[in-house]
């Protein structure tokens, strides 16, 4: 857990694997494109933001947007309606700051492993923010790259490790 990457390195791979895990039904859009709704409450949420992109998406029947803003050196992903109703933040954050039973459920489950990204994921209600879980780059000690989503207290809601996957099953 501890031989983590040089910062630029890490810098790098996030971005690739953050372009790379683009959905297929998301497109990226010129910032005019935005709904003036959309663009005034990422506007008002992040004042101190720098808004640096946007995609449109289809969640079902309902069209939604993502807008990108970088703000005190970190990523922020908004997922709101064209009504400008925000309705996920995703954060960058530090592995550093995850919290303990993360870190804990991390060395057991993938030793070794280097991160290289890390995001809170929030669901947003009424204007408040409710962390979800934290969604993780990770490259196994095997060299193998996966997307790790676990809760606050430690407990793993999805992973693309298939073999992970088949060792929850048989712990049922």
């Amino acid at each position: 857990m501890r031989n983590l990457l040089p910062v630029a390195w890490t810098v790098l791979c996030g971005v690739a694997i953050a372009a790379s895990d683009a959905r297929a039904d998301e497109t990226e859009i010129p910032l005019d494109k935005l709904p003036a709704k959309a663009l005034a409450a990422v506007k008002a949420r992040y004042p101190q933001g720098e808004i640096v992109g946007a995609a449109k998406e289809m969640d079902g029947k309902d069209l939604m947007y993502e807008v990108y803003v970088k703000e005190g050196g970190k990523q922020i992903d908004v997922i709101l309606n064209a009504d400008g109703e925000i309705e996920v933040i995703e954060k960058e954050i530090e592995a550093k700051d995850l919290p303990k039973p993360v870190h804990k459920t991390l060395e057991k489950n993938y030793p070794k492993a280097t991160i290289v990204s890390v995001e809170a994921i929030y669901e947003v209600e009424d204007g408040k923010e409710d962390l979800e879980y934290y969604e993780l780059e990770l490259i196994t000690a095997d060299k193998k790259e996966i997307e790790v989503k676990i809760k606050p207290k430690g407990k793993i809601i999805s992973d693309d490790d298939e073999k992970q996957d088949a060792q929850d099953e048989k712990k049922k």
